[in-house]
């Protein structure tokens, strides 16, 4: 056996990692991102709550195999909007490939064509504008669902889909799937040849569920397989390393185990899927019990049902908004302004120029909720033609962030909008107190903020606040269709609202039934926002009965019968 006593093979003063690659550094990856990169199953889907790494250390380690390991691959990124793209996904993926040294304009561009230096892909695309470009040929093409045909034509070695929850499964079988065939004479050896994977934070709605389905379809046998195979894999190599910083030559047989042995994981990951949700009772013993009880103690069930337990609800059919569908949601972005901004583009670059919904030229309905923590603008507008009233976007602040912050975001947001309108709806919760900002009640505070920033306030009071079965009754008739207006959110500009619409629940009582707003005074956690809870709803509730009730025409308001 040959002994590396040599100063030049000495490597009893190096760590493992600096063994296998003297120039790399530590990085921590929490136990679900251990999971997915270790397992390395052809097709992955992750379901966990926000926050929990799946773009940074999930996904971004994901496609840089992908795109190293296939050099001159096409794959492709699928997200719901492209606007989602541009803001969640990307950003994401960027910044975990910078912080490990892939820097964009040496390693890869985005949306144009690469450079001479650059290897050329095995199939070029015909449009480089929806495209990531790497150094060594391999491409990812962003499949975004709101723009038709985007996976049209082309042919795919691998697949990561974002915000599955927010993803049409008849559209990505029909024409993303079929798509990622890839080019088998020249990545048929890797295992992760036409890998899937899927990411997604627990939905709340049928349609979004298809993702879930994939739990059927993993054979805990072949996991448990790799698991094994992989924990051998790494005793055999902390054996290697100890001989090395020994100073002795592993014998020959030793290597040649670690091949057989990573030939027979890959043969199992080719032919895997793992699917894993993730609630806060996986960190049991870092969180200690005490805290699941507490937990169980101070949320709301709901709350306490998806955020730590992690399990799978609809809208709830005794909810307060039970008649709101997967139908009231609309995707509906001005592409033609988003490709002009391009991929570098300043965060305020991204206002209303980019939502095609918007009526440039009518003014903006808002309903509001005032709150010591947190306070919400809903914006809308009605279509009196087509009878709806599109949920153009939402806004919130909270804490030391009050109302004038608000409405500077709000008018931010709409400093390119043409009609310098806001018919600003509200009861008597608007008058009389301001515990969001001075002395002068919500009302008089929001009027003269909007009108110092250059807006016009048509201030329409609706009285004293519904009664919540007259609300409950009045909303859900709209929801089905049977008011004068029907109620649709812009998905990619409300996230936040649906969710807190979809999960408001109902409470009884002597006096009949109402919107259960216990949670409202509950101390915000990790896993229980303010934003969630049901102070949007009750902004949103106020839009729809201004706008259903009190038309606003130029100078003049109507009721509900058309009489002036």
């Amino acid at each position: 056996m040959k002994n590396l006593t040599s100063k030049k093979n000495n490597f009893s003063h190096l760590s493992p990692m600096e063994l296998i690659n003297p120039k790399a550094k530590p990085t921590y990856f929490n136990r679900p991102q251990m999971l997915a990169q270790l397992i390395g199953a052809r097709t992955t889907v992750i379901v966990a709550g926000r926050r929990t790494g799946k773009t940074d250390s999930i996904a971004a380690p994901y496609t840089l195999k992908m795109m190293q390991r296939m050099p001159g691959s096409t794959g492709g990124i699928v997200v719901p909007t492209f606007k989602h793209g541009l803001t969640n996904t990307l950003p994401g993926l960027f910044a975990a490939w910078e912080r490990w040294g892939y820097k964009k304009g040496v390693h890869y561009v985005v949306g144009r064509r690469p450079p001479k230096s650059f290897a050329k892909p095995i199939t070029e695309p015909h449009d480089w504008e929806q495209v990531i470009s790497f150094y060594n040929g391999s491409v990812a093409v962003i499949l975004s669902q709101d723009r038709t045909g985007a996976a049209n034509s082309l042919t795919l070695s691998w697949l990561l889909i974002d915000e599955a929850k927010f993803i049409d499964p008849v559209r990505l079988h029909e024409e993303t799937f079929p798509a990622n065939g890839g080019i088998k004479t020249h990545f048929s050896r890797h295992s992760f040849n036409h890998a899937v994977l899927i990411l997604s934070d627990m939905p709340q709605s049928k349609k979004g569920s298809w993702f879930l389905e994939y739990e059927k379809k993993m054979n805990p046998e072949v996991i448990h397989a790799i698991e094994a195979g992989v924990y051998e894999q790494w005793r055999q190599k902390q054996k290697i390393l100890e001989m090395r910083k020994k100073g002795i030559e592993p014998p020959a047989y030793l290597r040649g185990h670690l091949r057989r042995l990573d030939a027979n994981i890959n043969k199992l990951r080719s032919i895997a899927t793992y699917y894993r949700e993730y609630s806060s009772v996986e960190n049991v013993q870092l969180l200690g019990e005490q805290y699941l009880r507490d937990m169980k103690r101070d949320l709301t069930p709901l709350t306490f049902q998806t955020s730590i337990m992690c399990q799978k609800i609809g809208i709830a059919r005794d909810g307060f908004y039970s008649s709101m569908k997967e139908g009231h949601k609309y995707n509906d972005s001005d592409f033609e302004y988003l490709d002009h901004i391009g991929y570098d583009f300043h965060p305020e670059a991204l206002d209303c120029r980019a939502d095609r919904d918007l009526d440039r030229y009518k003014p903006i309905c808002i309903g509001m909720d005032y709150n010591a923590n947190i306070n919400w603008i809903v914006a809308g507008q009605p279509d009196e033609a087509l009878g709806r009233l599109n949920i153009l976007k939402s806004f919130y602040v909270k804490y030391e962030r009050k109302l004038p912050a608000l409405i500077a975001e709000f008018c931010r947001y709409y400093a390119h909008h043409k009609c310098k309108t806001v018919v600003y709806y509200y009861d008597t919760t608007a008058l009389g107190s301001n515990y969001a900002v001075n002395s002068v009640d919500f009302r008089h505070t929001i009027i003269d903020e909007f009108s110092k920033r250059g807006w016009y306030v048509a201030a329409t009071p609706l009285g004293n606040p519904m009664r919540h079965e007259e609300k409950y009754h009045l909303i859900n008739h709209g929801f089905a269709g049977h008011n004068r207006l029907t109620p649709y959110f812009n998905r990619q500009n409300n996230d936040d609202l649906i969710l807190a619409i979809q999960s408001a629940g109902v409470t009884r009582g002597r006096n009949g039934f109402h919107k259960d707003k216990s949670g409202e005074k509950l101390a915000e956690t990790e896993d229980d926002r303010l934003e969630l809870r049901t102070d949007g709803t009750d902004a949103f509730d106020t839009l729809y009965i201004g706008c259903e009730n009190f038309p606003y025409f130029g100078s003049s308001f109507v009721d509900a019968s058309g009489v002036m």
